[in-house]
């Protein structure tokens, strides 16, 4: 018989709560739900703020989203799951960070709660309720956490970088809408 302790239990009420809030937002990106802009929408939103290509960025931020989220909540292939959420809420974050902190203003203060969180859940595992433990953590090995961590940390930083380089290409008018070096708005 499986005896679950606070410890279990805690897991996984941090991994339904966050895993939930990010399948939730990435299934705005990816499908529109929840009054979210789905693909088109999002894609050239993101094209807007300097995450190019815009429907690849969106369908990108939104797998990462929803299907780390997804696992998050199930318990299943932790560490990769944690690593792919945590490495979607960086790019948030990066956008809201000229914002400050705090989310009220706009800033980074959810995106880096959440990508914390799932990377946090990423080192600890998940727990004994979990299909990772059910299936033996086939999926769940301590080597994996590194490996997933810095191969997201990896993307991140490049997709992070090449954003700032467009915006850095790019001059502001004053008003917040952005133009080339030619003149035309962007």
């Amino acid at each position: 018989m499986t005896c679950f302790d606070r410890r279990d239990l805690g897991l996984l009420l941090l991994r339904l709560g966050t895993g939930g809030v990010l399948a939730a937002h990435g299934a705005q990106k990816l499908f529109g739900w929840f009054g979210g802009g789905g693909l088109s929408g999002t894609g050239e939103f993101m094209e807007s703020v300097g995450y190019a290509p815009g429907r690849a960025s969106a369908a990108a931020a939104g797998l990462a989203e929803t299907g780390g989220g997804t696992l998050l909540a199930l318990g299943l292939a932790t560490p990769a799951a944690g690593a792919a959420a945590a490495g979607a809420m960086a790019g948030a974050a990066a956008l809201h960070a000229p914002n400050g902190f705090f989310a009220q203003s706009g800033g980074y203060e959810h995106a880096a709660s959440l990508g914390l969180t799932a990377a946090g859940l990423a080192v600890a595992g998940p727990g004994r309720i979990s299909l990772d433990h059910a299936l033996g953590h086939t999926v769940d090995r301590n080597w994996m956490v590194p490996v997933a961590l810095a191969v997201t940390t990896a993307a991140a930083v490049a997709v992070i970088g090449a954003r700032y380089a467009r915006l850095r290409g790019q001059e502001d008018d004053g008003q917040g809408e952005l133009f080339d070096e030619e003149g035309v708005a962007v």
